[in-house]
């Protein structure tokens, strides 16, 4: 672990900036094969009154997550917008725990890209969150 921001090896800053997101800084990705796992430490600004990682962080992330991952599987032809998302959750998670959001199942299809996501906090489960993205496949230029 990186004893200054205690982040997990392996985990680097989160390249893809959204104004959204922003203020959740900092956010931090690893790259597994075709997977983008993102992690955060969770914080009083991730946080609702009472103390819970909020649903709508953690929704909004696991969206993220599932939409790089399936983006890597489809290619540089295809971009994503978010048909559909679930998320259940499992558990709560606190500030001061370490958050993942782990995609381990994708089935991309010529128009329509099925995921599902597990969110931990500490190792354990905390969220399962289920999206299908319609592809859209970018103009090529001539």
């Amino acid at each position: 672990m990186d004893r200054i921001l205690d982040v997990p090896e392996g985990f680097a800053r989160h390249d893809r900036k959204s104004p959204l997101s922003d203020p959740w800084e900092p956010l931090w990705r690893r790259v597994s094969g075709e997977t983008v796992i993102l992690g955060l430490r969770a914080a009083a600004a991730h946080c609702n009154s009472r103390g819970f990682v909020h649903g709508g962080l953690i929704s909004a992330l696991a969206d993220n997550a599932m939409g790089l991952t399936c983006a890597r599987k489809l290619g540089d032809l295809s971009s994503l917008v978010t048909v559909n998302l679930t998320v259940d959750f499992l558990g709560s998670a606190l500030q001061g725990q370490w958050l993942e959001w782990d995609t381990v199942f994708v089935k991309p299809g010529g128009t329509l890209c099925f995921t599902q996501a597990f969110v931990t906090a500490d190792g354990q489960p905390c969220a399962r969150a289920n999206a299908v993205f319609r592809v859209v496949r970018k103009q090529v230029a001539a």
